[in-house]
């Protein structure tokens, strides 16, 4: 049989085709030094086989300790506990039950926020003690879900066991009885995880490698084309836009904790503090993680604010890899304005000597913001006038160039 599929692959290569570098059915071990590849993303090795079964031999000691002596009835969430239950059961050496419950949430890389139960719990539970196996608890949402469902049975207890806890972003509503390894907020594929379906199959954990993103901060006077230019940015390399007015409208109008904490500094008369900006953009960056990098539009306004931003990227093992200006003489932006303030209704671009003002802030704002990112060496000016094609080319052969 192998030796088959080896003449077939060898025809494969003989006819133009890539042959894979490696064959599994004849070298099982996953090489984990080097990327995978799942439909378009990249992701690069993060736990081994053997770390992931320790942590499941611990757990099955620890529940065993509290349950040998009763028969309890663990619950596997679908799909992604499939190879943990397994796993979990030939490493719990004491008379237990099995049933599946499967909830969905997320599609892609993200979760969509709502909590499907696509396949309920038929065991007569009654009396029992239930222990849920969940694969991974990040938010809380499916486990609030889980909660629900087993807060309508007569059963005995219910306790709740992770494999992978994501503690800096639980919300931390249920307590989590039995923890297998706690792991940052970074999207996991691998030991039944998938992404779009692929790589539930891999053994070992992978993570998505940020290595490859792009994150942007664009600068820009009024008039310079700065919203232009970011729509076509972001469609040409994958990028989401993140306008920080944009922002502070979207949670001011809808009522988050972020939009109410900073009106109440609005309401008052007061600049919102940086880390609420800050707080405003994480959000942003975590309800995105297909987008293969951000563009960044109104913030960093201050050298400090930049480096909170570098901070915050830090901790998402990402960075900024380049600011970007697009330059133009104020002459002709102010033209430019005056002619767009003929059909916007803004009377700040109806009054060339508030243009100019704005011009003057501009400047005095930017200027630390130019030197503290040229010490970096991601400074990047790009000549701001033109057709809109030719000023996207420009842009486009300064990111094309970063590492």
């Amino acid at each position: 049989m192998t030796a088959k599929i080896h003449e077939f692959l060898e025809g494969m290569k003989d006819a133009g085709h890539t042959t894979p570098k490696k064959c599994y059915l004849c070298q099982p071990d996953q090489n984990t030094d080097t990327l995978i590849k799942l439909n378009n993303k990249l992701f690069k090795p993060y736990l081994k086989e053997e770390q992931i079964l320790a942590a499941i031999e611990k757990m099955a000691a620890e529940i065993a300790k509290d349950y040998k002596d009763e028969t309890p009835l663990f619950v596997g969430v679908l799909n992604g506990a499939f190879m943990f239950v397994a796993d979990f059961l030939k490493a719990y050496q004491h008379p237990c039950q099995v049933s599946f419950v499967r909830l969905s949430s997320y599609q892609g890389l993200t979760s969509t926020g709502i909590v499907e139960t696509l396949l309920d719990v038929q065991e007569d539970m009654e009396g029992k003690s239930v222990i849920i196996l969940e694969d991974v608890v990040d938010t809380g949402r499916t486990l609030k879900q889980l909660v629900h469902l087993f807060s309508q049975t007569n059963v005995k207890e219910f306790k709740i066991a992770a494999l992978f806890y994501k503690s800096e972003i639980y919300n931390g509503e249920y307590a989590i009885d039995y923890v297998g390894l706690e792991i940052p907020d970074n999207f996991i594929v691998g030991y039944g995880l998938d992404y779009n379906e692929m790589g539930r199959n891999l053994r070992e954990v992978y993570q998505l490698n940020q290595a490859d993103m792009i994150n942007l901060v664009l600068f820009g006077k009024p008039g310079a084309g700065k919203g232009t230019q970011a729509g076509f940015l972001k469609e040409k390399y994958n990028l989401k836009h993140i306008s920080t007015g944009d922002v502070f409208r979207y949670n001011i109008k809808n009522g988050t904790e972020l939009g109410k904490l900073a009106k109440s500094y609005i309401d008052k008369g007061d600049l919102v503090p940086d880390e609420v900006t800050i707080d405003m953009l994480k959000d942003e960056v975590e309800k995105n993680p297909e987008a293969s990098g951000f563009i960044f539009d109104g913030f960093p306004r201050t050298a400090a604010q930049a480096e909170a931003l570098d901070n915050f990227l830090e901790s998402k093992d990402m960075m900024v890899n380049a600011t970007i200006a697009l330059e133009a003489d104020d002459e002709v932006l102010i033209a430019r304005l005056l002619e767009r303030g003929k059909s916007s209704g803004r009377s700040d671009d109806q009054d060339e000597s508030k243009i100019r003002n704005r011009f003057e802030e501009y400047n005095e704002k930017t200027a630390p913001l130019k030197a503290y990112y040229e010490k970096q060496g991601k400074f990047h000016s790009v000549n701001g006038i033109g057709d809109i094609v030719e000023i996207t080319e420009r842009l486009g052969k300064v990111i094309d160039t970063l590492d």
